[in-house]
């Protein structure tokens, strides 16, 4: 026992001997200007510790440093970019004669970093490499990135913890802020070639919205020190938005992550994304190697309702706000500064998506994005039993975005999606429909004061509803011979076999001038315009009997034969009027009978002449 106790005795007075050493003759603080110059050569920004750098003897050997700060470009409206509250690192003193690194425990206490963009376009990252890049290559017999890990033995990490941490995101140019709040982020024991647990917990306060996010799962670095593999990370985030009285968002992933940092690539697959009814799986490939960096990204999900998902993100409250601050926020264009930061190759597939009451499935988009460009390449879907076929550019270059599509419309059931999309109960048949166009700015007013567009359509097997033409031309009829027509209660709809037609858009009307329907009992033609701003509709219609109206709850009759039938339609989009003419109808009447009046004398006096 008395060998025991001596041991321990001897031990202890080991420990406070060395402890004595390092602290009499290695003060840390003497390093404090090399460190500081080293920092200034490396990054031209100021490194400034304010605190003594102190060891720690217990329970392993470290140091701890305090009050550090990194500045920011002169200019700035932040003088600091980082700002360092207290770090303090432990380490085991025999393996690193071995050339081997034991931490027992990395610390990281109020940590701020501050990211500015001023209005000309300058970043606080701006000029940080730029030392480095000049910097010679390495020599043959050096150490490279590639053969950094082959320097040490083993790593071993006990445990890293970072807790109140910041990261101000401040863009002078869209005089947005976003702030980034870490309460904690904890890595747990740590070798090389090993998973080690992981957790966090962040809150993001964006200028519409409040984010917070959690997550745990497993992490490995391989023994080169290239790789870094991210399993089973299952985060759980609830997003509510700022002043908002409706429910928040929670939506939760399982992540799994892969990153080169020899190759600079970044691999991100989600193989579950529940939020809501909204369930599917994606996967990120991401090539940061060039100063842009280039994303792969593919999107596949099940059933998407955006009508439920934007109705659970409406704020009632912001609503009810007043119509000057509404009319303020729409003149705005939207920010999509963004859109210039990133390369991107999308791939998205949807079996079923329903948008502002408007069912289609089966969706399949191939999209790009480089220099700020958005091109929608192809764009197909299964619409009301025919199919749609789109394509579109977006230019985000000019301040005021500017965009043009093709759309192509093939044996679609016209009648439930006008119903579903515009509660129109209009037509019905299948419809082919092809539109182009153009135009500039995302403002809702402006797209429709801006849109230019050309287009044709037709309809097949259908019907015309809201207007009964051969029950107005027996009305017409019955007004012109002076007797009445009974109240019948026939269905106002009008049968065709076809209808044809092409239009215009331009400064927020569409315009039409070759409608053609036909059908076994009447021809008809018409022309007229639809104010999209206003929804008004002033259209005319010009009908003629080509048939027996026998059949249609009238008997055979001639008095309307080879006249233009006028009828008018008026109101809204939504709510059309229909009416006859009678004026014109009138008019017309009198014409054919002035015209068989003068080719009956005309006849006469020509029989007469003949007698001579």
């Amino acid at each position: 026992m008395k060998v025991i106790k001596w041991l321990v005795i001897a031990l202890f007075t080991l420990c406070v001997a060395f402890a004595a050493y390092i602290s009499l003759f290695f003060d840390p603080n003497d390093f404090k200007p090399q460190i500081i110059e080293f920092v200034k050569e490396k990054t031209g920004r100021q490194l400034t510790v304010t605190d003594d750098l102190k060891w720690t003897f217990f329970p392993h050997v470290g140091i701890e440093l305090g009050g550090i700060s990194v500045s920011n470009p002169q200019g700035f409206e932040y003088p600091e970019m980082l700002q360092v509250k207290q770090a303090v690192a432990e380490v085991e003193f025999l393996p690193l004669l071995q050339k081997a690194v034991v931490i027992q425990q990395l610390k990281l206490d109020g940590l701020t970093f501050i990211l500015e963009t001023q209005k000309d376009g300058r970043s606080g990252l701006d000029g940080l490499t730029a030392s480095t890049s000049e910097q010679k290559p390495p020599s043959s017999g050096g150490s490279s990135a590639s053969n950094t890990g082959g320097n040490v033995s083993r790593l071993e990490i006990g445990g890293i913890e970072i807790k109140d941490s910041q990261v101000l995101i401040i863009n002078q140019q869209t005089g947005t802020e976003q702030v980034f709040s870490l309460a904690e982020l904890t890595l747990g024991r740590f070798q090389l070639g090993e998973f080690a647990t992981i957790d966090y917990e962040l809150t993001a306060k964006l200028p519409d919205m409040i984010l917070k996010s959690s997550g745990e799962g497993a992490v490995r670095l391989d023994n080169k020190m290239q790789n870094i593999t991210v399993k089973d990370f299952e985060i759980k985030n609830k997003i509510q938005k700022i002043d908002s009285q409706t429910p928040a968002l929670l939506v939760e992933v399982l992540m799994q992550v892969a990153v080169d940092l020899q190759a600079k690539s970044l691999t991100v697959g989600f193989s579950d994304i529940a939020a809501m009814d909204l369930h599917g799986s994606a996967s990120i490939d991401v090539n940061y190697a060039n100063k842009v960096p280039n994303i792969n990204l593919r999107l596949d999900f099940d059933d998407v309702d955006f009508d439920k998902l934007s109705a659970a993100m409406v704020d009632e409250t912001a609503k009810s706000s007043d119509d000057n601050n509404q009319s303020q926020q729409a003149a705005v264009e939207p920010d999509l500064s963004a859109l210039k930061q990133v390369d991107l190759d999308a791939v998205v597939t949807v079996k079923s998506v329903k948008m502002n009451n408007l069912k289609s499935e089966n969706w399949n988009m191939q999209a790009q994005l480089k220099g700020g460009v958005l091109n929608m390449n192809s764009l197909t879907a299964d619409l009301y039993k025919g199919q749609l076929v789109a394509s579109a550019v977006l230019d985000t270059r000019p301040s005021v975005p500017s965009y043009s599509f093709k759309k192509n419309i093939t044996g679609v059931e016209i009648r439930p999606l006008l119903t579903d999309a515009a509660q129109v109960d209009l037509l019905a048949g299948l419809a082919n429909l092809s539109i182009q166009g153009k135009g500039s700015s995302l403002i809702a007013d402006n797209i429709k004061k801006n849109l230019i567009a050309s287009g044709k359509f037709e309809i097949v097997d259908g019907a015309l509803y809201g207007i009964n033409v051969p029950q107005m031309i027996r009305q017409a009829e019955a007004k012109l011979s002076g007797s009445s027509v009974a109240e019948t209660n026939e269905e106002k709809k009008t049968d065709f076999t076809r209808l044809t037609g092409s239009f215009t858009i331009a400064k927020g009307v569409a315009s039409n001038d070759d409608l053609n329907m036909a059908s076994p009992l009447v021809r008809i033609n018409g022309a007229g315009n639809a104010n999209i701003i206003t929804q008004a509709l002033d259209y005319q219609l010009s009908a003629k009997v080509v048939g027996s109206l026998e059949g249609q709850g009238g008997k055979k009759s001639n008095v309307l034969s080879g006249i233009n039938i006028p009828l008018k339609i008026t109101g809204t989009i939504s709510e059309p009027k229909f009416a006859l003419d009678t004026d014109a109808l009138l008019k017309g009447k009198v014409k054919q009978e002035t015209d068989k009046l003068q080719k009956k004398l005309k006849d006469k006096l020509l029989d007469k002449l003949g007698g001579f």
